[in-house]
């Protein structure tokens, strides 16, 4: 699928659940979600063949927190085994991921992301609402000794929360092979509280040593001397990337969205295939080249929370 702007469309990003384990401030209401008629599994599968068809090549498994679901092992091997997928990625919190790395890895997952804001366990349990920083490290390791083709971490930086740990986070690249990746906070459903928003250029700052290492997909590389694995600076505030965006949102209701900070959205519950393939054509049809500016002043016009979207 090629959009109207030459660019291939060859990655789609499947939430199969709001709901989540965390409730973290800047994405999950304290008292979690209700969630109402979601997609079924089949519907989920369905929609991956027909983007499969369609030259989707790259499936990523969101949520919410997809590892709540008791069905995500036979959600991620059904997508795994569709003819054209190639590569099946899932992002977590890892607070499954003791329990379900290896499973995960042998249903066919090939790469997972950890969302980990913090290594301080009092902040992480005043941003996540829940005191689970040692399960979520443990996830981690589990992670990376399930022999996953690559792990990333995910840590969004976050003005007077976690820009003094910058170095540290940064420092778990030297001794494990893992990326990790600093990701500017969006103005989702609001703009920033004062002082949150922090650039990617503050990793910089901090860093002088970084050396680049050139660009793969959203993220900036970077690797400190001697690091066995890399920096990755990701800004959709400071400096967008829309221009190389291949990727297509399919929310756990059944919502394709064109642009993660756009409103439309293009429905495919309840269709047959062929129907999915269509909105499918329509959704990639309707892709802006850019998304408008964000700010403080100016938040995403995606009209959800990043939880309802998917990650």
């Amino acid at each position: 699928m090629v959009d109207r702007f030459g660019r291939e469309i060859s990655y789609l990003r499947l939430s199969v659940t709001e709901r989540c384990d965390l409730r973290c401030r800047y994405c999950m209401p304290e008292g979690g979600v209700c969630e109402k008629e979601l997609l079924t599994q089949d519907e989920m599968v369905w929609a991956v063949e027909a983007a499969a068809a369609l030259g989707v090549r790259k499936l990523r498994i969101t949520g919410g927190e997809p590892l709540v679901r008791p069905d995500i092992l036979t959600i991620a091997g059904r997508c795994a085994a569709v003819p054209g997928i190639r590569e099946v990625c899932l992002t977590t919190n890892g607070l499954g991921l003791g329990k379900l790395a290896r499973p995960l890895r042998e249903a066919g997952v090939d790469r997972v992301n950890v969302s980990l804001d913090t290594l301080d366990r009092a902040k992480y349990a005043y941003m996540t609402r829940r005191d689970r920083l040692e399960d979520a490290l443990a996830g981690l390791e589990a992670a990376l000794a399930a022999g996953f083709r690559q792990v990333k971490l995910n840590a969004v930086l976050i003005g007077g929360f976690n820009d003094d740990e910058i170095p540290a986070l940064a420092e778990l690249t030297r001794r494990r092979p893992v990326d990790v990746r600093f990701i500017e906070l969006m103005p989702m459903g609001g703009g920033f509280p004062p002082g949150a928003y922090l650039p990617c250029g503050a990793v910089l700052e901090r860093l002088p040593q970084l050396a680049p290492e050139g660009v793969q997909g959203t993220a900036r590389l970077y690797r400190l001397p001697g690091a066995l694995g890399r920096v990755g600076l990701i800004s959709p505030v400071s400096a967008h990337f829309c221009a190389r965006c291949d990727r297509l949102r399919l929310t756990a209701d059944g919502m394709l969205k064109p642009c993660l900070h756009g409103a439309e959205e293009h429905c495919v519950k309840g269709l047959d295939r062929a129907g999915m393939a269509a909105a499918l054509g329509r959704a990639v049809r309707a892709k802006p080249a850019c998304h408008a500016p964000l700010s403080g002043e100016r938040p995403s016009a995606a009209g959800r929370a990043m939880h309802r979207i998917g990650g």
